[in-house]
């Protein structure tokens, strides 16, 4: 409806009061948006000729043959069709991102690991370069399994451009800021906010605060999707309307510029002579988009006993078996503890999943010490872990008051995949090599009695 139309009485929010100028609300959706008036066909994808002399080019993210319910394709209009930003490709070597299946000789991936921050750097270090793997898992030429990164960006990428073939990623600041530059608009990025970066969509990295520092998970199989609330209903966990996908936004600018492509884990790179940003307007709902965490709103148990983490899922990937994922996507955050005659922390537990986490800051409740902002750990499957002698002790004795988890916030890749380290992880990232201790001095308190103290 258009403004002179708008029924008496009524007021309609204008442009300058939206405070989401920059982005659209809703995660899936089908958005329509254009940078310049008139750019974006109406009743039609491909009319045949576009206005502003634009070219209609589709984007699919899945087979055009899936559900209508998950089928995924976005329609650009663009002042090049993409064929332009491609040309003769050459191999480059990225030698810290590593890619499914990936296992080294005589390095042992099963145990309980965890490892200190990687520490800042004065090198020039571009989201590319800056890309550093600690496991992989899974098989990418059948898109299944995933990998884990930490990154390090100390430079912005300038005339060069990127998109990966193989993946989906998921992007978890833990210091820092960046902009993704993207085919269909701009995300800007800080910490205890994610990105999803989709498939096929190409995308330039700036840095637009130093130190930059985070996490990446590497998704090679379905996409991510909110996970079903089941009797929980409606609302609470990760809410739709909290995803914000960027509005169009397009660069018209020429210079030699370089396009890397990452397919079947490896790296080619092609040259051309302009800016690749170049879509207009777009439709469609296969776009990239961010969450702010702080909007998750977690549900737990409030009588007794501490819930299956899967309770704090914010993104699940899922997979061939129902009800395993491919990859879960699990956030820690401030959070109330009201269980009654309960131990609160997690406890021991060997699983099916193996658990990679990430603290993005604060201290994280089963592991009080040792678990450092920026660190991470891997509890591989089926091997056991739990609280610290420490952390079991203080959760046993503790007077069971409403106690309200503050400033911390942590998450968690989980895959139905064994993760296997890779050499940097073994042997360049900061190892914990004490972490399998911290469980050594937990005591035998069995007496033969049914009530020990």
């Amino acid at each position: 409806m258009s403004r002179s139309s708008i029924p008496q009485n009524l007021i309609q929010a204008s442009h300058e009061d939206n405070i989401f100028t920059n982005y659209m609300a809703g995660f899936g959706n089908d958005f329509e948006t254009e940078s310049l008036p008139g750019a974006l066909p109406q009743g039609m994808n491909s009319p045949q000729k576009c206005q502003y002399g634009l070219y209609g080019e589709q984007l699919s993210g899945t087979a055009f043959t899936a559900p209508t319910a998950k089928n995924e394709r976005t329609w650009c209009y663009r002042i090049r069709p993409s064929v332009k930003h491609s040309n003769r490709y050459s191999r480059i070597h990225l030698p810290y991102w590593k890619t499914a299946p990936h296992i080294e000789e005589n390095i042992i991936s099963l145990g309980q690991y965890r490892w200190d921050p990687a520490p800042h750097t004065s090198q020039v270090l571009t989201w590319l370069t800056g890309i550093r793997t600690m496991t992989t898992a899974g098989d990418v030429n059948t898109q299944t399994g995933m990998a884990s990164h930490i990154y390090l960006v100390t430079t912005s990428m300038k005339d060069a451009y990127f998109y990966s073939a193989d993946s989906e990623l998921l992007v978890v600041p833990q210091e820092g800021r960046l902009r993704f530059a993207t085919e269909l608009g701009v995300i800007d990025l800080e910490p205890q906010e994610i990105a999803i970066i989709p498939r096929g969509l190409l995308y330039r990295v700036e840095v637009l605060e130093r130190p930059a520092r985070g996490f990446i998970c590497e998704n090679y199989g379905q996409k991510f999707d909110l996970p079903p609330r089941g009797p929980i209903g409606a609302n609470c966990m990760a809410n739709r309307r909290d995803f914000k996908t960027p509005i169009a936004a397009f660069e018209d600018r020429d210079a030699p510029s370089t396009v890397t492509i990452k397919w079947c884990g490896q790296f080619h790179e092609t040259m051309i002579d302009h800016s690749p940003l170049d879509v207009v307007a777009w439709h469609g709902n296969y776009a990239p988009c961010k969450y702010d965490l702080r909007t998750y709103c977690p549900v737990g148990a409030v009588l007794f006993d501490h819930p299956d983490p899967s309770i704090f899922t914010v993104l699940t990937a899922p997979s061939s078996v129902k009800g395993t994922a491919n990859i879960d996507f699990v956030l820690f955050r401030d959070r109330w503890n009201v269980s009654e005659k309960t131990f609160r922390p997690p406890w021991y537990h060997k699983n099916i999943m193996s658990e990679l986490m990430g603290n993005i800051h604060g201290q994280y409740d089963a592991k009080p010490k040792g678990f450092i902002p920026g660190g991470m750990s891997l509890h591989n499957m089926m091997l056991p872990h739990g609280p610290d002698k420490n952390a079991f002790e203080a959760a046993s004795n503790a007077n069971l008051v409403p106690q309200k988890l503050e400033d911390t916030m942590s998450f968690m890749f989980e895959t139905r995949f064994p993760q296997h380290l890779t050499r940097f992880a073994a042997d360049e990232a900061l190892l914990q090599n004490d972490y399998i201790d911290c469980w050594s001095d937990i005591e035998k308190k069995f007496d033969g009695t049914a009530n020990p103290k």
